[in-house]
């Protein structure tokens, strides 16, 4: 039977159909997910580890191509009906290397953690050395934290910081030359100043180590030039997609100059054996809809606008920083060079307290372990700020202190009763949550207001 063209639909007809078809045939999951962008809308969001994607790349995640198994790389499938996923595939590679100036650039990896874990998978046998920044002085779980695979299956070493909240990179270089690891990673989740990856290069070569960067959480800031690059000090860089880069949540690979280089003690050169660390040693077939999302992520990175972005996260998080400092909060670091802001809370408020208290509020934050913490993860005695969705909002100067008076105003109406517990006053928690909602009123998501 002949298959008649007009009758096939195209990637909108697909999209309106199913909102359409969604809402008639499930309308309990239409409500929640409408219910959640009325949230979004309606709350301040301070999380340094999100932003709103673009329309446009929720349409790409939301595509056909979530219907092909394609296992392997473009020209070298698994399965046949690949021409399109190959397509794109190239395409958001060809973005990945432009941006970031890279020789190397993967795009399978389901999300940072996934890529960090497929690089160290195939560099490290069972009980190598790695060197990783401390949990508590603002590294990542896979960076060789006890609790996750890294820590489990190699000997973790761990650096930090000083006592002003500083990479100690003297103690970087002696802790790289007692244990020799085979690996050095550096980057983090909760740090606020510059990251010296020459640095730690030349650490790296005097040890005999490979350099990993993770720059989940600058990767905008290194791709407008904002924060020095580890592309080509690094062996391998690694990064999430939906941070900075306003993607979807999914993980890149990238390699410099030494991309094409044979890895230390290996046959196989960085580029091959980090294709192969996703798949088929890590990963099966990959989530080809989010990699057309990452596509349509890294071409905005591309643009004006996204620089301009960029500098509202910069500048936003001046502003909050000083902001927090003339409440006399102490700001880890004592400024921020990049888009977090760390905090130490005072007194009895926990990092726990202060992140449901806020949230209660209509403000969302998350709690962090800062330098010398003495509290459990679950309840940690700082908070860690970011400013992508303020920025995102276009939350000028004054509107920065604004948010931040409101903060602090809600924190000091807190009363603990011990880590996790507490009491605010039910008529104070309203008044501030209508308060947080007018914000969010006169600063409205812009990325989402185009239309």
């Amino acid at each position: 039977m002949a298959v008649n063209t007009e009758q096939l639909k195209n990637q909108a007809d697909l999209l309106r159909r199913g909102l359409a078809d969604l809402r008639a045939e499930d309308a309990e999951l239409a409500r929640i997910l409408d219910a959640e962008v009325t949230r979004q809308h309606r709350t301040l969001s301070l999380v340094s580890s999100s932003c709103a994607v673009k329309p446009r790349t929720l349409a790409a995640s939301a595509s056909a191509l979530v219907n092909v198994t394609a296992e392997g790389t473009p020209g070298r499938r698994y399965h046949a009906g690949c021409e399109n996923v190959d397509l794109v595939e190239s395409l958001a590679i060809r973005r990945a290397r432009e941006l970031f100036g890279a020789q190397y650039a993967g795009v399978q990896s389901h999300s940072a953690s996934s890529a960090n874990y497929q690089v160290l998978s195939a560099l490290l046998e069972p009980g190598d050395t790695l060197l990783g920044m401390a949990l508590d002085h603002g590294g990542h779980l896979t960076h060789g934290s006890p609790v996750t695979f890294t820590g489990a299956y190699y000997k973790a070493i761990r650096y930090g910081t000083t006592s002003e909240g500083l990479i100690d990179y003297d103690k970087v270089r002696k802790l790289a030359l007692a244990h020799r690891p085979r690996i050095i990673i550096c980057g983090a989740t909760a740090y606020s100043r510059v990251v010296d990856f020459e640095r730690f290069r030349k650490i790296a070569d005097e040890a005999g180590a490979i350099l990993l960067a993770d720059i989940s959480h600058i990767a905008g800031l290194v791709a407008t030039g904002r924060h020095p690059s580890p592309i080509n000090a690094a062996h391998v860089t690694t990064t999430c997609t939906h941070k900075q880069l306003m993607g979807p949540r999914g993980g890149l690979i990238l390699s410099g100059r030494d991309a094409n280089k044979k890895v230390p003690g290996l046959k196989s050169t960085f580029s091959r054996i980090l294709d192969q660390a996703v798949f088929p040693r890590m990963q099966g077939a990959p989530a080809v809809n989010m990699i057309a999302a990452k596509a349509a992520a890294l071409g905005y990175a591309m643009s004006p606008e996204f620089d301009a972005y960029m500098e509202r996260i910069r500048n936003t998080a001046d502003e909050m920083a000083s902001a927090f400092q003339a409440h006399e909060y102490e700001v880890v670091g004592g400024r921020s060079e990049n888009h977090t802001i760390l905090i130490r809370l005072r007194g009895a408020i926990t990092g726990s307290i202060a992140e449901s208290a806020l949230e209660r509020c209509g403000i969302i934050v998350n709690k962090n372990r800062v330098p010398g913490e003495t509290r459990s993860s679950s309840v940690t005695s700082g908070l860690r700020i970011g400013t992508g969705s303020m920025a995102q909002r276009h939350i000028d100067p004054l509107g920065c202190r604004q948010v931040v008076d409101l903060v602090c105003r809600i924190l000091d109406k807190v009363t603990p009763l011990n880590e996790q517990k507490y009491t605010l006053e039910p008529a104070l928690q309203e008044q501030f949550r209508l308060q947080a909602e007018a914000l969010c009123t006169m600063y409205p998501i812009a990325d989402y207001m185009e239309h």
